[in-house]
């Protein structure tokens, strides 16, 4: 079948197009869509005045904000205005399907839109094996992801989990895709450090492990010999891992620049990436640093690296929250600019092994079969 002649009219839910790994395949997984001219629509469920990820034009942005209640006697009365519009936005639109990103705003879409017979796709983003949303949030996750049309997971690790809170046969395992990256002869901006340096990317938060990887910097020799740490992005441990590098004295080595536009620029100028994380779901910025050729080391954590790098040959993997064995690795790579160049080549293979076309495909067979199935 073409898929380009396909019909479907898709609705993705998502909290928001900030930075992050599910705001960015949402974002887009929406403009492959409709550059293939599907009919879709985009619903973000909390205010935000700017987009991180930007959106084709012929994809409609529908805005929602979730208001919280002013006390607690107020509760009852918010949640039933918030159901009752966001039901009649959803109703509106009325898609073949939709497709919800991350827990909370799964498990919310869920029961606002029960009895409405839209068919509905649920997405877990990060292990939930691992990633604690809280007693009631669980329960209501084994309550109400059974009514779903299908749950996606990112990795086969986790397909024992979902086997417990779904029917087998709603359960889909779709990694996440390389994305469209420009070569570095297109990059105009970038790293403006003039040392060598060893990058990290991601939320500054107790999940992505950068306390981990700064702890591992400060023990091997990579001060010593001039080479710096670069971590990119914004969140509440950053000051806890500012206080960490000082007491360490290595703050003066250690560059936390924000929130990028465009973090290949910095990943073409690495030496070699590294993925401290204590869990994962299917990391974009992993797979994002192997397709521009950056040598990588991840360690080996639930879940996602271990399908990704084939240790030695593509990559290399350390054992998960092991500060000694990451250090003594990443020292490793530093001294070896034959195994970074080896690595280097071998990481490429990513760009087709997780081809947006490739995962866009599984994409369109579960979407189809969801909106052909007998309702």
């Amino acid at each position: 079948m073409d898929r380009a002649a396909q019909s479907e009219r898709i609705l993705l839910a998502v909290s928001s197009l900030s930075a992050g790994g599910a705001e960015r395949i949402i974002s887009e997984m929406a403009n492959w869509w409709a550059s293939q001219g599907r009919e879709i629509a985009v619903l973000i469920l909390e205010k935000s005045y700017i987009d991180h990820y930007q959106l084709h034009p012929a994809v409609k942005r529908i805005s929602f904000d979730w208001q919280l209640p002013r006390t607690r006697l107020h509760i009852p009365i918010q949640y039933i205005k918030n159901k009752l519009i966001l039901r009649n936005i959803a109703l509106d639109y009325f898609p073949d399907v939709l497709i919800s990103f991350v827990d909370k705003t799964n498990l919310r879409l869920l029961f606002i839109l029960a009895g409405t017979g839209i068919p509905f796709i649920v997405s877990e983003r990060v292990d939930p094996r691992y990633h604690n949303i809280g007693f009631f949030w669980s329960l209501a996750r084994w309550l109400l992801y059974p009514l779903s049309d299908a749950l996606v997971v990112q990795t086969n690790s986790v397909t024992a989990w979902a086997n417990r809170v779904v029917p087998r046969n709603k359960v889909r395992v779709i990694p996440n895709f390389v994305r469209s990256i420009p070569g570095p002869d297109k990059m105009t901006k970038g790293s403006t450090c003039h040392h060598p340096y060893i990058l990290a990317v991601g939320r500054l938060g107790k999940q992505k492990g950068h306390d981990i990887l700064i702890q591992a910097f400060a023990r091997g020799g990579a001060r010593s010999k001039g080479w710096r740490l670069v971590i990119l992005g914004e969140g509440p441990e950053r000051s806890n891992l500012e206080k960490l590098a000082l007491n360490l004295g290595i703050s003066d080595v250690v560059d936390m620049p924000g929130i990028v536009s465009e973090p290949a620029e910095w990943i073409f100028k690495a030496q070699f990436f590294v993925l401290a994380s204590r869990f994962e779901g299917f990391p974009n910025v992993l797979l994002e640093a192997m397709a521009c050729g950056c040598p990588v080391i991840a360690t080996d954590c639930p879940s996602g690296p271990a399908e990704i790098i084939r240790h030695n040959e593509n990559g290399l993997l350390v054992p998960n929250e092991d500060i000694a064995a990451l250090s003594t690795t990443m020292d490793r790579l530093m001294e070896d600019e034959e195994l970074r160049s080896r690595l280097s080549h071998r990481a490429l293979e990513v760009r087709s092994r997780f081809s947006q076309t490739k995962i866009m495909e599984q994409w369109d067979d579960l979407v189809e079969n969801i909106c052909t199935s007998p309702k």
